[in-house]
C-alpha cells in the first residue's frame, strides 16, 4: 500500500481535500536501533540478525518479470499503479527462492573444506567415503541437553572426553571466541640428537648417610606427600608454652646425657623437646587428675562431674606430652568458685599454676571469683598478685579433710577477686 493512499473513493470534495491535506502515514516497525531493551528481554546477536531478516522480507519485495492481471478490480488497479504489469510477492518462500541454491553451494563448500573426507562423486562412480563435518551449534546444544536428561547413566571415558570438548566449544561460542584455523606444519623434521654431558658420580658418603637413616617422621615422609598430612589437633586446646622448663625436664636431660656418655658405642640420639600444653578436661585425663589431687590434697576426690558442666569454661589441665602436670577447676560457670588448683611435684618453677589461674580468670571476665586457701599455703602470694583479697578467716575449715599429721593449716581464708 502506498504512503499517500486514500481512505475512501468518494467524489466528495471535502473528503478529498481532507485526505490530501492529511495523508496517512505508514507504520514504522520497531527494531533494536540502540534503544534500551525491556527489563526481561534478552537482546542477542541472533535476535538482532533475525529482526534484520524480517525487515528485509517485509519491506524488500521480489519483482517477478511475468505479467499477470488480477481478476479483482482493486488488485488490478494497484498492480497498474506500480507500472509494467509486474506482480509483488511478500512471502518468505518466494524471497528465499533466489538465495537457496547459492546457500546450498556455499554450505557444501564449507563442509568440504572443514572435513577430513571428500563427498562421494556419484557421477564419476567413485566413492570418497562419508563426510565428517564439524557439528553445528544447534547439534551441540541438542547433544548437551540430552546428556543433562541422562544423569544416572554411566558413560565411558571416551564419552566424557567428547562431552567435555562439546562443553568447551559451547563456552567458546558464548564468550565470542572463534576457533583458530588448523595449522599445517608440513612434513616431519628429523630431531637433532642432544649432547648430554656425563653426570658426576655421587660420593659414597652420601649413600652411607642415607643408609644410616632408619625411620622418617611421617610429616616429612614420601607417604605424607601421597596421602597428605594433617597436623594433629589437640581437643580442647587453650594455650601452648615452649619456653618454660621445669626441674623434671632438666633431670630427664641429665639422665639422657649420662646414658649417652656411658654407652658411646650406641647410636647418638637427641631427646625430643615437648611443649607444655593447656587444655580443657577430657575423659582420658580423669585417672591422672584424681591421682594428682590425691597427692596434693587428700584421698577420694572425684571431679568426673566437671565433664557435664561446661569443661571448656571451668577446667584447665596442664599436659607435658601425655603426662598431666597441673589441674585447675571451677565448681560451675554460675558460681565461679575455684575448687582445686594443683601442680605435680617437680614442676613448681615452670609457672604452671600462674598460667592455669590466668586462663580461668580470662574465661570469666565479668564475674567475681572466690576460693578458700589454707592459712600457711604459699599459694596466698600467687592469689594476691592476681588481686584476690581476704574477706573472711574460717577456723578449722579443713579439719574434716586433712590428716592429723598434715603440715598444712586446718584454718582457711576466704578470698575474692572482685570484677
Amino acid at each position: 500500500m502506498q504512503a499517500n493512499a486514500t481512505w475512501s473513493t468518494s467524489d466528495d470534495d471535502e473528503d478529498n481535500s481532507y485526505i490530501e491535506n492529511n495523508p496517512r502515514r505508514a507504520k514504522r516497525r520497531k527494531t533494536n536501533t540502540g534503544k534500551a531493551a525491556a527489563a526481561r528481554q534478552r537482546v542477542t546477536r541472533t535476535s538482532t540478525t533475525i529482526s534484520t531478516l524480517l525487515d528485509l522480507f517485509q519491506h524488500l519485495p521480489v519483482i517477478c518479470s511475468a505479467p499477470e492481471t488480477g481478476n479483482d478490480g482493486g488488485n488490478g488497479d494497484e498492480n497498474e499503479n506500480l507500472g509494467g504489469g509486474e506482480k509483488v510477492y511478500d512471502g518468505f518462500e518466494s524471497t528465499m527462492a533466489g538465495f537457496l541454491q547459492e546457500y546450498l553451494e556455499a554450505r557444501h563448500g564449507l563442509w568440504t573444506s572443514s572435513s577430513d573426507t571428500v563427498l562421494p562423486d556419484d557421477d564419476k562412480g567413485g566413492g570418497g567415503g562419508e563426510l565428517l563435518r564439524p557439528l553445528s551449534r544447534f547439534e551441540i546444544e541438542r547433544i548437551l541437553a540430552l546428556e543433562k536428561r541422562l544423569v544416572g547413566r554411566v558413560a565411558f571415558s571416551s564419552e566424557w572426553i567428547v562431552l567435555r570438548k562439546l562443553h568447551l566449544q559451547q563456552e567458546r561460542w558464548r564468550a565470542g571466541i572463534r576457533a583458530s584455523p588448523s595449522l599445517d606444519f608440513g612434513p616431519p623434521v628429523a630431531l637433532t640428537p642432544l649432547d648430554v654431558p656425563p653426570s658426576t658420580p655421587i660420593p659414597q658418603a652420601v649413600f652411607d648417610a642415607l643408609r644410616v637413616i632408619q625411620t622418617t617422621q611421617y610429616e616429612h615422609s614420601f607417604a605424607a606427600r601421597i596421602y597428605g598430612h594433617k597436623p594433629q589437633v589437640t581437643p580442647g586446646l587453650i594455650a601452648v608454652d615452649w619456653e618454660s622448663h621445669a626441674p623434671w625436664t632438666s633431670l630427664m636431660d641429665d639422665i639422657h646425657a649420662h646414658y649417652s656418655f656411658a654407652h658411646p658405642e650406641g647410636e647418638p640420639t637427641e631427646r625430643q623437646r615437648l611443649p607444655i600444653t593447656y587444655v580443657s578436661l577430657q575423659p582420658s585425663h580423669l585417672r591422672q587428675v584424681h591421682d594428682l589431687l590425691a597427692r596434693v590434697f587428700w584421698e577420694g576426690i572425684d571431679v568426673s562431674d566437671a565433664l557435664h558442666y561446661a569443661p571448656e569454661r571451668c577446667t584447665v589441665i596442664a599436659m607435658y606430652g601425655h603426662l598431666v602436670v597441673g589441674a585447675a577447676l571451677l565448681s560451675s560457670p554460675q558460681e565461679t568458685y575455684i575448687t582445686y588448683l594443683a601442680v605435680k611435684a617437680g614442676w613448681e618453677s615452670a609457672q604452671i599454676a600462674t598460667t592455669m589461674l590466668y586462663h580461668l580468670i580470662a574465661l570469666h571476665p565479668h564475674r567475681d571469683i572466690t576460693l578458700h586457701v589454707s592459712a600457711n599455703n604459699p599459694a596466698m602470694l600467687l592469689y594476691n598478685r592476681f588481686g584476690f583479697k581476704a574477706e573472711e578467716f574460717i577456723a578449722g575449715f579443713y579439719e574434716a579433710y586433712l590428716d592429723t599429721h598434715s603440715r598444712a593449716s586446718k584454718n582457711a581464708f576466704r578470698l575474692r577477686l572482685r570484677r
